[in-house]
């Protein structure tokens, strides 16, 4: 698959859903059915004998995470999930992913890990993502973690799939609608929808404007946030602005410091 075409996916609400698809190399989305405003998006990647979950989200979705990821490999065989962050929408089902394999791996950051076994499951194996950043596939193909401080966790970060150019952003660009399409066709409105998570969960335009810098420079086909929908090559100038323009958190909340 072209990697122009994220702007031409379409969806089957049955089955996973291709993204990226190249030598040995994909990317699902997983995602959820239930029709919601704070709707999920689980990622999967596979390459060679590795299977990575990216932010599996939480023990309410995943039977139906689960029977998505049935349908392309045995769930037993997941080698490992990314948790960008701790919240419960993101995290929380790893506790299920570890009992059918103990030995998935964990890629997440030092101050997430500490929080992590709050969810019942104390002995897991980690990858820390500050102490390497790259991480090499079987097939030499690699992901990149970039960290997004106090977008909103103090050690949130992203991943960037180098192969498919996608940047798998966490609630970075995080949209709540229950007009939901998989991938946005109006930017401007989906702006709107970014601005119901993102004023009130976002730290500062300081937190928003730094992260731009670490990421301006990368060759983005797509972003893929945890809620809302993906936004396609030709939006990526547009979702780089609305960071650096946005005031948020501690912007509004204490107006006179600005």
């Amino acid at each position: 698959m072209a990697k122009e075409q994220f702007s031409d996916i379409q969806i089957n609400m049955k089955e996973p859903t291709i993204l990226f698809q190249e030598d040995g190399h994909t990317l699902y989305w997983l995602g959820i059915t239930d029709e919601t405003a704070f709707r999920c998006n689980a990622y999967l990647i596979v390459d060679g004998d590795e299977a990575i979950i990216v932010d599996p989200g939480s023990r309410s979705f995943f039977e139906q995470v689960k029977k998505r990821v049935a349908q392309i490999l045995t769930p037993e065989s997941v080698t490992g999930m990314i948790l960008c962050h701790q919240d419960p929408d993101v995290a929380a089902s790893m506790v299920d992913w570890l009992a059918l394999n103990p030995k998935s791996t964990v890629f997440t950051s030092p101050r997430t890990v500490v929080l992590l076994p709050h969810y019942g499951e104390k002995n897991f194996i980690t990858y820390d993502i500050e102490e390497s950043p790259r991480y090499e596939l079987p097939s030499g193909r690699a992901l990149s973690f970039i960290s997004a401080p106090f977008l909103h966790s103090p050690a949130a970060f992203v991943t960037y799939d180098e192969s498919a150019r996608a940047l798998l952003s966490g609630d970075i660009w995080a949209a709540l609608t229950t007009d939901w399409e998989l991938v946005t066709q109006d930017f401007d409105m989906h702006a709107l929808n970014m601005d119901l998570f993102h004023i009130d969960y976002m730290a500062s335009n300081v937190a928003a404007r730094g992260f731009v810098n670490k990421v301006a420079h990368l060759q983005i086909d797509a972003i893929l946030p945890q809620h809302g929908s993906i936004i396609a090559r030709k939006d990526v100038p547009a979702a780089l602005d609305y960071l650096r323009e946005l005031r948020c958190g501690t912007d509004i909340a204490y107006p006179e410091l600005g």
